[in-house]
């Protein structure tokens, strides 16, 4: 069978909906697929349905967010979901090729390729074995929006820093900490200094970045060094980070 065609059980996994959806789908014409002739099966074409989720999928935060605050976790496009490093780098390549082709980015890509990077193998390096229900992350970018969503369901940073700040109590302090402190412990076994990295890179460009973590979220304005650090409503497992440039 051709690489670029889709089984309806496929995508069905891809979309994160049920064979019968999919089906209604057809029928309605919202999403068509091809017939092959001798078969009768269904097949989507790779290629559309990525730009079906890019265009259906209008929000990619608000999907992160679902996620992470959902008990127990809702199912996510593996389109977006990265199970384990590798292939999170492998997709991490891929979005810096992508980037490297949008011309005003010239100068900056590499260095939002770089903040990703962090932020995701934040994610792999501080739960490796201790993730508590799914592994993995999810790893979504609109390049027409210019923004990057990455999202854990682990166990956040105030739990990893506690390791080596015990006295540490609230989410909103754990951030602060995390992008504000260097923190000493074995690498990769805390929540280390990468974020601080990722918080000179951001104040230093035209970027933004919000990230959340339990009951916390922190904002990097572009160009600006502070730190704006507040208590949410909702209660997130794990971590969520928004990066727009």
């Amino acid at each position: 069978m051709d690489k670029k065609l889709l089984t309806i059980g496929k995508t069905a996994d891809i979309l994160g909906v049920s064979i019968q959806t999919l089906r209604r789908w057809d029928q309605s014409g919202r999403l068509i697929p091809i017939r092959k002739k001798k078969t009768g099966h269904r097949y989507y074409k790779k290629e559309e349905i990525e730009y079906f989720i890019r265009h259906n999928l209008k929000d990619l935060f608000k999907l992160a967010l679902n996620w992470v605050i959902s008990k127990p976790a809702n199912e996510i496009p593996s389109l977006f979901y990265c199970k384990d490093i590798s292939i999170f780098q492998a997709r991490l390549s891929k979005l810096e090729t992508d980037l490297s082709r949008v011309k005003k980015l010239n100068k900056i890509y590499p260095l939002i390729t770089a903040i990703t990077g962090e932020i995701g193998n934040n994610s792999f390096d501080h739960n490796l074995g201790n993730w508590p229900d799914v592994p993995g992350i999810l790893f979504a970018h609109d390049l027409g929006k210019k923004r990057i969503v990455l999202a854990d369901r682990g166990q956040g940073i105030l739990k990893t820093l506690k390791k080596v700040r015990p006295k540490l109590s609230t989410h909103q302090k754990a951030l602060d900490v995390a992008f504000n402190e260097i923190v000493s412990g074995r690498a990769p076994e805390y929540r280390g200094n990468g974020l601080k990295f990722v918080k000179n890179v951001v104040a230093k460009n035209n970027m933004h970045l919000l990230f959340l973590t339990g009951d916390a979220a922190l904002k990097i304005n572009r160009s600006k060094t502070y730190l704006s650090i507040k208590q949410t409503n909702n209660y997130l497992q794990g971590c969520l980070a928004l990066i727009r440039f």
